[in-house]
């Protein structure tokens, strides 16, 4: 190559090298995130061994009328901002009395000045409520509002009221709370899985927890006392097992044999070593006798 050639060559070559340098040096704009009008809020409870999911859009008030302002009584709203709220119901429920089976669904509702209708559609991608269509209805449930003394800023969905078979959920903005029961069948889902484990073969089984499960749900309670013996007797020192046997006599209407129980509990909660565990067996113990007397 002649040099006459090779110096333009290099020219260009250096000059490019130099613009992508500078490019490489320039700053780069930051990435803007703005605060969202309506931000997005996942509720997670467990009812019992049913997993609840909740996703939605909360708006605020600021200052505005949220039922029969922004939300127009009797017309049918997102209940929440944004995308339809989702909701997911990892077990079959009953949702006010009504049968509603597992999966996810967007959650509508439409407000009134005290008489609600709860609505559940299985799970589309709805923005807001302007493709809604009554006729893909999953289930409608009515319910009534309750007025709340202070209000509510952001509207809050939440899940309370929570036992191992039914919980609230709670729609709750302005002054206004709507509450809707969730009820899940927990013994139907439970008793099934407890007789096939009792009647498995081995020795390390949940007889304490079965149990208690069968008194708390009022079930056959011969056999959670079977069960508590044998919890018992594998852990003979553990009083607070021998107070959970005397709550089951008690229930059975054997009051010498729970007050028995419940005063060889009592022995064995005075002699606890953790000054906290021995002062609630030793309260809870008194409180059973003193039934039983």
């Amino acid at each position: 190559m002649k040099l006459s050639t090779f110096r333009p060559l290099v020219t260009v070559t250096l000059a490019l090298a130099l613009v992508a340098g500078l490019a490489a040096q320039a700053p780069v704009a930051p990435k803007l995130e703005f605060p969202a009008a309506s931000p997005t809020a996942t509720l997670k409870q467990r009812v019992g061994v049913t997993d609840i999911e909740i996703v939605y859009s909360r708006p605020s008030l600021k200052g505005r009328v949220a039922f029969g302002g922004l939300e127009p009584y009797g017309a049918v709203w997102r209940t929440g901002a944004n995308n339809a709220t989702r909701i997911t119901f990892g077990t079959e429920v009953k949702v006010q009395g009504s049968a509603l089976a597992a999966g996810t669904y967007e959650l509508f509702s439409i407000p009134g000045k005290t008489d609600w209708t709860v609505i559940f559609q299985k799970a589309g991608k709805q923005w807001g409520a302007y493709a809604y269509k009554p006729e893909n209805d999953t289930l409608r449930v009515p319910t009534k509002s309750v007025a709340l003394a202070a209000p509510v800023e952001t509207l809050t969905i939440d899940l309370n009221d929570v036992r191992d078979s039914s919980a609230t959920l709670n729609l709750s903005w302005e002054k206004t709370r709507v509450p809707v029961k969730i009820d899940v069948d927990i013994v139907a889902a439970l008793v099934p899985q407890i007789e096939a484990a009792m009647a498995a073969p081995g020795d390390k089984k949940p007889h304490a927890q079965a149990a208690m499960f069968y008194l708390d749900n009022n079930l056959d309670l011969k056999k959670a006392a079977a069960w508590m013996d044998a919890a018992i007797a594998a852990q003979p020192d553990a009083f607070y097992l021998v107070f959970r046997k005397g709550l089951i006599l008690e229930k059975l209407g054997d009051k010498a044999g729970a007050l028995a129980v419940a005063k060889a509990s009592l022995a064995g909660a005075e002699k606890a070593p953790s000054p906290l565990l021995k002062e609630e067996y030793v309260r809870r113990n008194n409180e059973l006798i003193a039934r039983l007397k």
